[in-house]
């Protein structure tokens, strides 16, 4: 399954329709948060399907805050991380991940691309679409029964 994976739109809903264009073909798109609304517009005008969670700035919104997604025999936790506080460093989110059982998390909140390995688990953070980081990024996803590909991709 080739998944777009973004976050943290706040409100830059152009940037998320263009970097769906340049993935195009994918099978789902993921949002981490932060632009619950701008999920709510793509799942409108695409055909296809969009999972999002809401993150701390999408106050109203509907989604849930975090919740594990199967996909291709794997478990997966989305959340927009803010929760365990990513902006210090991943060790409670990789506890998380290991109390629930996950083999992968997709985190955003840092506005910084993230791609590991830790211990066999896969963390991936696309970075932010917004205006308020340096780099503008998404990440697209290959995952089948053996693993899980990311890459990220950088827009203006």
């Amino acid at each position: 399954m080739k998944v777009l994976l973004i976050s943290d739109t706040h409100g830059n809903v152009n940037r998320a329709f263009s970097a769906h264009t340049l993935s195009e073909p994918v099978d789902a798109i993921i949002h981490l948060g932060d632009g619950s609304a701008d999920a709510d517009m793509l799942r409108d005008a695409l055909d296809v399907p969009v999972i999002n969670v809401a993150g701390n700035c999408d106050s109203g919104s509907n989604a849930p805050r975090e919740c594990v997604w199967e996909c291709e025999g794997k478990r997966i936790l989305l959340t927009h991380g803010d929760a365990y506080q990513v902006k210090s460093g991943l060790a409670k989110l990789r506890q998380k991940a290991q109390k629930i059982g996950v083999d992968a998390v997709f985190f955003g909140h840092t506005h910084q691309g993230v791609i590991e390995n830790h211990a066999g688990l896969r963390l991936v953070n696309p970075g932010t679409l917004s205006n308020h980081g340096h780099y503008r990024s998404y990440a697209v996803l290959i995952i089948t029964p053996e693993g899980i590909t990311a890459r990220h991709f950088y827009i203006d």
